[in-house]
């Protein structure tokens, strides 16, 4: 491994932890061929000479400004990765960030035409443990959403804290629309229902594949259940997915509801107005 790192070109090697805890051969490979083409990206010096090719410059923090053709190469290699291992979340968002920038725009345009999603583009606010009172929500009624929802992160062991930041939107606003998405993922798992194993994601996928028509959530609504038995698979495709398909198409634009306002409604209330079917009484 340690020789593998020193074949990197220099300014490579410092791409190594932009994709996260790159483990195994097939990592390696895969982000020393990234980090060969992502190289150019760096800031130019005082000694870099003029070759006439454009020069990208960050955005936003943690930008990392690529080309179509990186774009294309980090889809390809995160794609494979997030398939042979999905619970590499890292991969997972590599590839959303890379593949989804028309169904982004499509987002964008949707929260701008509402008032309350509009309010949360220029807000921005974030769901985290900084900004969450864990404690009072805790401390709320059974069956009111800020109470589901901190249940939900303790009975799955997870915190909001462990979503990724975007690095490869070229769009500073889009990217906020990306970790917006990212940080209501477990609020969509409080309000379908939904237990964080293989099963609960691909119901989760099936839904927000529907309602933001992000490459990366079709992708993981199409090839997921793969993963799943036999007993699992059937009532996916017999019950979950129907029902999730049509919550998905009924429902409101999931980031056009500011949720950090509704954590003392009942969540029976907050799934009606957002147009979110009962769940099924099926043990996921």
């Amino acid at each position: 491994m340690a020789l593998a790192l020193l074949l990197l070109p220099r300014r490579s090697r410092s791409l190594l932890p932009l994709a996260g805890d790159l483990r195994g051969a097939v990592d390696l490979c895969m982000i020393r061929g990234m980090g060969r083409l992502l190289c150019h990206t760096d800031q130019p010096s005082a000694t870099d000479s003029t070759t006439g090719e454009e020069k990208y410059y960050p955005l936003y923090p943690g930008h990392i400004p690529t080309s179509p053709l990186q774009k294309g190469l980090l889809a390809a290699g995160s794609a494979f990765m997030a398939l042979y291992n999905p619970y590499r979340h890292d991969m997972v968002a590599v590839l959303g960030e890379t593949t989804g920038y028309l169904a982004l725009r499509n987002l964008r345009e949707k929260m701008r035409n509402d008032p309350e999603g509009y309010r949360i583009l220029q807000e921005r606010p974030r769901i985290r443990l900084s900004t969450l009172d864990i404690r009072g929500l805790r401390g709320l009624p059974d069956g009111t959403f800020g109470r589901e929802y901190v249940r939900f992160l303790d009975d799955n062991r997870i915190s909001p804290d462990t979503r990724m930041p975007p690095k490869f939107v070229d769009d500073e606003e889009l990217a906020y629309v990306v970790q917006r998405y990212r940080e209501v993922h477990d609020l969509m798992h409080t309000l379908l229902g939904m237990p964080t194993n293989m099963l609960g994601e691909v119901v989760v996928k099936w839904f927000e594949a529907v309602q933001t028509g992000l490459p990366m959530c079709i992708l993981g609504a199409a090839f997921g259940p793969l993963r799943l038995n036999a007993w699992k698979l059937r009532v996916l495709t017999t019950e979950l997915i129907p029902w999730a398909v049509r919550s998905g198409s009924s429902v409101n634009c999931i980031l056009n509801f500011y949720y950090e306002e509704r954590w003392e409604q009942t969540i029976d209330s907050l799934r009606h107005e957002i147009g979110i079917l009962p769940p099924p009484a099926i043990p996921v």
